[in-house]
C-alpha cells in the first residue's frame, strides 16, 4: 500500500533549517525539438490542468543532525503519522472530467480521422482523375503539335525541293551563259582579224564598204551580247547566293522540326510504366520558351515565303537568260549571215573590176603593139623620105650651078621644088605624127602601169576578203553552242 502525503513529523514539518542551496545539483532543463501534429478541431490531450495542484512547500528539506553519516543514497523512511495531514491530488470532478475529455478528445479525433480519410480518398480519386485528364490531354495536345510538326515539315520538304531544283536549273543557265559567252570570243577574235586584215588593203580600196559596216557591226553585237551575258551571269550568282541562303534556312528550321518531331514523339511515346521518366525539380519554373504558337507558324510560314520569293526572282532570271540566249543567238547568226553576204557581194564587185581591168590591161598591150608599130613604120615612112627629098634637094642645087641664062626657071625646076617641098611637108607630117604616136605610146605604157597596179590593188583585196577573212570565217559556232550547250 503507498501512502500519500507526509506526516507532521516529517523533516519538512519542523521548523525551518538553512541548508545549503549549493549543494543541490543544478538544474537541467531540456527542450524536445519534435512539435506533434494535431489535426483541426483536435483538442490537446495534455491541454486539461486540474483545479488542485500540488503544493509543494517551497522550503527544501534539510538533513537534520540525525541523518549525518547515514548513506546520501538511501531515502528516508516516512511514515503517516496523522490522516488528517493527508490531502487529495485530484478532485472527483477532475477525474470525470479528464475522462469524458479523453471521450471526446478520441471521438473528435475518430470523426477528423474519418472526414480526413474520406477527404483523401475522395481527393486522390480527384487528383488521380484530374492527373489522368491532364495526361490524355498532353498527349492530345503532343499528337497535334506533332500533326503541325508533320505538316510543316511536308511543307518545308516540298519547298525543299523545289528550291534545290530551281537552284540546280539556275545553275545551269548560268554555265550556258557563261559558255555562250566563252563561244562568243572566237567569232569576236575572227571579226576583229578581217578588220585587221581589211587595213592592209592598199590605195582607193582602203574604202568604208559593207563589209567593213557590217564587221564593225559584227563585232560591236558580239561585245553587247558578251556583256550582256556576263553581267547576267553575275546576277545569276548573286541570285543563286541567295537561294543558298533560302536554302540554308529552310534545312535549318527543317533539322529543327525533325529535333522537335523526335523530342515530341518521345514525350508522346512516355508513360507512367516507362524506364526513362525521373524527377526533374523545378522544370516547371523554368521557361526557356523563345517563341508561341503564332510565331512559331510564322517562323516557317517566313522562311517558306522568302524561299519562293528566291524561286519567283531565279525563275525570272532564268527565263531572262533564255531569251537573252535566244535573242542574241539569232542576232549573232543574221549579222553573221549580212556580214558574209557584204563578203560575197564585195569579192564579186572587186572579181568583176579585176576582170574588167584585166580586160583593158590586154587592150592597152594590144594598142601599145599596135602603136609601136605604126611608130616603126612611121619610122620606116620617114626615112624612106628622106633619099627622094635628097635627090630633089640635090637636083635643085645642081641646076642653080647651071650658067647665065641657062638658069631658067623651068618646068622641071618648078617640079623639083613642087617636090622638094611637097616631100618636106611629108616629112614634117610624119614625123608629127611620129611624135604623137610616141606619146600615145607613153600614155599607153603609163595607163599600162596603173592598170597593172590596179590590178595588184585588187589582187590583194580579193586575197584578203576570199583568202584570209572568208577561209577564217568558214567555220561559225552552231546555235546549240551559241545558247550555251556544250
Amino acid at each position: 500500500m503507498e501512502f500519500l502525503g507526509t506526516t507532521q513529523t516529517a523533516s519538512y514539518c519542523g521548523s525551518k533549517r538553512a541548508c545549503a542551496l549549493s549543494e543541490l545539483p543544478p538544474v537541467t532543463v531540456t527542450q524536445e525539438s519534435y512539435q506533434p501534429y494535431y489535426l483541426p478541431g483536435y483538442r490537446y490531450l495534455n491541454s486539461w490542468r486540474p483545479s488542485l495542484f500540488y503544493k509543494v512547500s517551497s522550503n527544501q528539506s534539510c538533513p537534520d543532525e540525525g541523518s549525518i553519516g547515514r548513506n546520501p543514497l538511501r531515502p528516508p523512511t516516512i511514515l503517516p503519522a496523522l490522516r488528517t495531514a493527508l490531502f487529495s491530488r485530484y478532485s472527483r470532478r477532475d477525474w470525470d472530467q479528464s475522462n469524458m475529455a479523453q471521450i471526446r478528445g478520441a471521438e473528435t479525433s475518430r470523426h477528423w480521422a474519418n472526414r480526413l480519410t474520406a477527404d483523401s480518398v475522395r481527393l486522390m480519386q480527384d487528383k488521380d482523375q484530374l492527373t489522368r485528364q491532364m495526361q490524355e490531354g498532353t498527349c492530345r495536345n503532343l499528337g497535334q503539335r506533332l500533326s503541325d510538326i508533320g505538316f510543316w515539315k511536308s511543307e518545308l520538304t516540298y519547298e525543299l525541293d523545289r528550291l534545290l531544283t530551281e537552284s540546280h536549273a539556275l545553275d545551269t543557265a548560268k554555265r550556258r551563259l557563261e559558255c555562250a559567252a566563252d563561244e562568243l570570243e572566237s567569232p569576236l577574235q575572227v571579226a576583229l582579224e578581217c578588220l585587221y586584215h581589211r587595213e592592209k588593203r592598199i590605195g582607193v580600196d582602203l574604202v568604208h564598204d559593207n563589209v567593213e559596216k557590217n564587221l564593225i557591226q559584227e563585232v560591236d553585237l558580239l561585245k553587247c551580247c558578251q556583256d550582256q551575258m556576263k553581267k547576267l551571269a553575275d546576277r545569276c550568282d548573286i541570285q543563286l547566293r541567295d537561294n543558298r541562303d533560302a536554302q540554308h534556312a529552310v534545312e535549318r528550321d527543317l533539322a529543327d522540326k525533325n529535333s522537335a518531331q523526335f523530342i515530341d514523339e518521345k514525350c508522346f511515346n512516355l508513360r507512367n510504366t516507362s524506364d526513362s521518366i525521373n524527377f526533374f525539380h523545378g522544370v516547371e519554373k523554368i521557361d526557356g520558351t523563345v517563341s508561341v504558337p503564332e510565331t512559331w507558324a510564322k517562323f516557317s510560314d517566313d522562311n517558306i515565303r522568302h524561299s519562293q520569293n528566291m524561286r519567283a526572282s531565279s525563275i525570272r532570271l532564268r527565263e531572262e537568260a533564255e531569251n537573252l540566249l535566244e535573242g542574241s543567238s539569232d542576232q549573232i547568226w543574221k549579222q553573221f549571215t549580212n556580214t558574209n553576204l557584204a563578203f560575197s557581194t564585195r569579192i564579186s564587185e572587186v572579181t568583176d573590176v579585176k576582170n574588167k581591168l584585166q580586160m583593158q590591161l590586154a587592150k592597152t598591150l594590144q594598142e601599145i603593139f599596135q602603136t609601136e608599130n605604126t611608130i616603126m613604120l612611121l619610122e620606116r615612112a620617114i626615112m624612106a623620105k628622106e633619099c627622094p627629098l635628097k635627090v630633089a634637094q640635090t637636083r635643085l642645087e645642081h641646076r642653080t650651078w647651071r650658067p647665065n641664062v641657062e638658069l631658067c626657071r623651068d618646068i622641071p625646076h618648078f617640079k623639083l621644088v613642087n617636090e622638094a617641098f611637097t616631100i618636106d611637108d611629108t616629112l614634117q607630117t610624119l614625123k608629127l605624127r611620129l611624135c604623137e604616136a610616141q606619146d600615145t605610146l607613153q600614155l599607153l605604157v603609163l595607163t599600162k602601169t596603173r592598170l597593172e597596179h590596179d590590178l595588184s590593188v585588187k589582187a590583194n583585196s580579193l586575197f584578203l576578203d576570199k583568202e584570209k577573212c572568208m577561209t577564217m570565217r568558214k567555220t561559225f559556232p552552231c546555235t546549240p553552242r551559241l545558247v550555251g550547250y556544250t
